[in-house]
């Protein structure tokens, strides 16, 4: 459904969407109604979850855990929440996604998994600025004081497709529901036009960037405010059941602002 340009662009092909659609008995005034609550994100996987002919162009554009690496001048942020993701933005696909991240240098994500953030900060550090890695260790009081500092692992970029949790309230799609059609013929279609938009990947326990948020309670992508990240606890540590979604105004996030961002922590 999904394919990949030369420029990393991804495109929904309308043509096999409408294949799926004929094959699964899915009108096609239902198919425009899904397509139109579609919003694409990028996964950001293990090279192991890598559908198996993009792993040999495979590159690196994110890790979990680790130390960060800060510019000179910026410590750890003052609530000393554990580092949990660093993006190289420059290594993602171009021209993927809806909202607007910076073209290249480092995105650094601080927030506590286990626990609802006290503080929770997301830093961009400029290509070409100096930066020294910093120890997860300080001093307060007098005593020596640990940050928890996760395993960090590599994660790769890949392209996918996601819908609005309430796409199928929509007029056509209701009244084929109340009519011929049923939920499980929906339910195939739709996974269907999901799996192969991303090669197989699904939210699951894999960092989102972008989409809309596939939450565990009530989505915080509502109203003016868009999904930045979604973050389960298994993608950062396997033993932490947590889902830790980060949003803001599409403006904001463009323009930087992001102390303006909204944290959410489901468990």
């Amino acid at each position: 459904m999904v394919r990949d340009t030369i420029s990393g662009m991804a495109l929904i092909d309308e043509r096999l969407v409408h294949e799926e659609a004929d094959e699964h008995g899915v009108p096609r005034a239902v198919v425009q109604e899904m397509m139109a609550r579609s919003r694409p994100c990028l996964y950001l996987v293990g090279f192991e979850n890598l559908p198996p002919d993009r792993r040999e162009s495979a590159r690196p554009a994110a890790r979990t855990g680790g130390l960060p690496a800060l510019p000179d001048g910026v410590d750890w942020p003052e609530g000393r929440e554990p580092l949990v993701l660093t993006v190289d933005c420059a290594a993602l696909p171009h021209h993927v996604l809806d909202i607007e991240l910076p073209a290249d240098g480092h995105l650094l994500f601080f927030t506590d998994i286990e626990y609802p953030p006290e503080s929770s900060v997301v830093l961009h550090v400029p290509a070409g600025a100096p930066a020294t890695e910093h120890s997860g260790t300080y001093a307060l009081d007098g005593e020596a004081m640990q940050v928890r500092v996760y395993e960090p692992h590599t994660l790769y970029p890949v392209a996918g497709l996601t819908l609005d949790n309430d796409w199928r309230r929509a007029p056509q799609t209701r009244a084929f529901l109340a009519g011929d059609g049923d939920d499980d013929v929906l339910d195939r279609f739709e996974e269907a036009v999901l799996e192969t938009a991303s090669g197989g990947i699904g939210s699951g326990v894999c960092v989102q960037i972008g989409g809309f948020s596939d939450p565990w309670d009530m989505p915080p992508d509502e109203g003016d405010l868009v999904l930045l990240a979604q973050m389960p606890g298994q993608a950062i540590d396997y033993n932490v059941y947590t889902l830790n979604l980060i949003v803001g105004a599409p403006e904001d996030i463009a323009a930087r602002r992001y102390t303006d961002l909204q944290y959410d922590q489901q468990c």
